[in-house]
């Protein structure tokens, strides 16, 4: 078993078990077949330690722990209650839901990376943020998202995080 902060961790080759019907194949109107939400799709992590498994049961051996409350992971399949999810790294397995929240949350990928007071690339620059920041995710336009974290707020170039979709819009 690893833990996994998902910032820099040592890249691991993990094994997925697939289990059954897993959702609907892969396109424009993937849905999951237990919530019927859009696959893929992002979540984050509402505790601070969550076990990721080999396959979705309590049977199945822990691969990793992911340990950083409200990283970001992106659930690729469902079963039951099971979520099988991956962080920006592409590591992961099998999750139990009631481990994941809905609030959106973007690990910024580029180091010091510019947040801006407009979503423009010549608005000024009211903070940088360091790579392996996990901000909370407002609203997104084609190429900008805004996004707060540690008390600061601004508008990052979408290319720059890790939690959103390139062609994702938010209000």
């Amino acid at each position: 078993m690893m833990k996994r902060s998902g910032i820099g961790a040592i890249a691991m080759a993990a094994v997925l078990m697939t289990c059954g019907p897993l959702g609907a194949a892969q396109g424009d109107e993937a849905r999951g077949p237990v919530t019927n939400l859009p696959l893929p799709r992002f979540v984050s992590l509402k505790t601070s330690e969550g076990n990721v498994r080999r396959g979705p049961s309590l049977s199945h051996r822990i691969d990793w722990v992911f340990t950083h409350r409200s990283m970001p992971l992106r659930i690729t399949a469902e079963f039951g209650h099971w979520r099988r999810v991956e962080d920006n790294e592409g590591q992961g397995g099998w999750i139990h839901y009631s481990l994941l929240s809905g609030v959106r949350t973007v690990l910024v990928e580029e180091d010091m990376a510019a947040l801006r007071t407009r979503p423009e690339p010549d608005a000024p620059v009211l903070a940088q943020a360091q790579a392996g920041v996990i901000a909370r995710l407002g609203a997104c336009d084609a190429d900008w998202c805004e996004i707060s974290a540690d008390g600061g707020d601004g508008w990052v170039a979408k290319s720059a995080l890790w939690g959103v979709d390139p062609d994702e819009v938010r209000d």
